[in-house]
């Protein structure tokens, strides 16, 4: 009994919120079994893929203030696994003593791709020229900015909410809503670069990884790391999505999505202020995993280290276009037969055509094996009803 209270008091264990039960969130709790630590999660859905592995789940709307106050009043410290929650309520929560990771102000500028964009120009952060439009007259005005992107400011995720308009006929395609007209940027390469900030300041950065996407879907199809980058390249990289990261003077993790153009200048794209899509390959390939450095952050730990055990390629499990309902994995067996390849199965009970499903990690010192067994798990492993 004595020793087990004088462990407490050495390692006391905190009372840690999750606003989201998807993938992201079960990856997190995946992790914090390592840690001394009592997890809560909010979410809607009680069969969520999070819900069975944290140690409290509350069916709720993470979307409403008094939800979301009430869930995080009992809790040391609150995280998000989606920018989509009730802010307001993490204000509150802030003013009266809980850590918030990232912090609500952070949240606030992310979740809205206008005030992301003023972000970047306040901060004199290089990203590509933009206009706001409120709704289709305005944005019909905007021929001339064309070739662009047109984003809508709040509500888009995975592919969804972005439209390319190349033409004056295309404009009609765009949203009738507040939105950003990005310009075009003539892209050599697209990659993600992952930082870790303590409560202190210290900064840890992962290496780049190359992202190649779904032309169609617009979802992230593989990456690979490194990225393969010339030193100067590299060294833009990491200056920059340092910039976007410092001078938000919040602690977490942030991933940060940038183009490299054919004069291999670097322009940030996006900033998720949280684990993220294009840190999964960590987990097997890094000795400190983007979901184990959030609980070192979260808890007040020295930041881990970011090294590459090995190179790596990460696959994403996407749901079958034609096929919607219960799922099934076809190939999977033969999936886990591959030595160098370790198989996340997300735990959704239903599919739909672009539904990220789960994703493979694949390890090789040879980028020609990574891929070479990427391209073997693309054509064995499908998702379907």
């Amino acid at each position: 009994m004595y020793r087990h209270l004088w462990a407490d008091y050495l390692c006391p264990v905190q009372k840690i919120g999750i606003l989201g039960g998807g993938q992201l969130g079960r990856m997190l709790l995946q992790a914090a079994a390592n840690y001394p630590v009592e997890t809560y999660v909010l979410e809607n859905d009680a069969d969520c893929p999070a819900a069975h592995l944290c140690h409290h789940f509350s069916k709720g709307d993470i979307k409403d203030f008094n939800t979301v106050y009430h869930f995080g009043q009992s809790l040391d410290a609150i995280t998000i696994e989606i920018e989509n929650v009730n802010i307001d309520a993490l204000e509150m929560l802030e003013k009266e003593g809980k850590k918030i990771f990232p912090r609500p102000s952070v949240l606030k500028t992310i979740k809205n791709k206008i005030l992301q964009k003023e972000y970047y120009q306040r901060f004199q952060i290089p990203s590509s020229a933009f206009v706001v439009t409120h709704n289709l007259h305005e944005l019909k005005q905007q021929e001339n900015f064309l070739p662009a992107v047109h984003k809508i400011a709040e509500g888009g995720y995975d592919g969804k909410g972005v439209q390319v308009l190349k033409t004056a006929e295309e404009l009609t395609n765009g949203f009738d809503a507040p939105s950003i007209l990005e310009k075009m940027v003539d892209i050599k390469k697209e990659v993600a670069q992952m930082i870790a900030v303590d409560a202190n300041g210290n900064t840890a950065l992962y290496p780049p990884v190359e992202m190649i996407f779904d032309p169609v879907l617009n979802l992230l199809d593989y990456q690979l790391c490194p990225a393969a980058l010339e030193t100067k390249v590299l060294w833009k990289v990491e200056a920059i999505a340092l910039a976007v990261a410092r001078n938000f003077n919040s602690p977490g993790l942030f991933a940060v999505e940038l183009f490299i153009d054919r004069n291999d200048n670097v322009w940030v794209n996006e900033t998720a202020p949280r684990v993220h899509n294009s840190g999964h390959h960590t987990i097997e390939a890094h000795y400190c995993s983007q979901f184990d450095m959030l609980w070192r952050i979260m808890l007040g730990y020295p930041l881990g280290n970011t090294k590459a055990i090995l190179p790596s390629v990460m696959v994403n499990i996407i749901g079958a276009e034609g096929f919607q309902g219960h799922v099934v994995y076809e190939g999977l067996e033969e999936v886990l037969q591959i030595e160098n390849a370790f198989v996340h199965i997300y735990g959704k009970k239903e599919t739909k055509p672009g539904r990220k499903m789960g994703h493979v990690t694949i390890i090789s010192a040879e980028k020609q094996e990574l891929i070479h067994q990427s391209n073997k798990v693309k054509r064995l492993l499908k998702v379907r009803s």
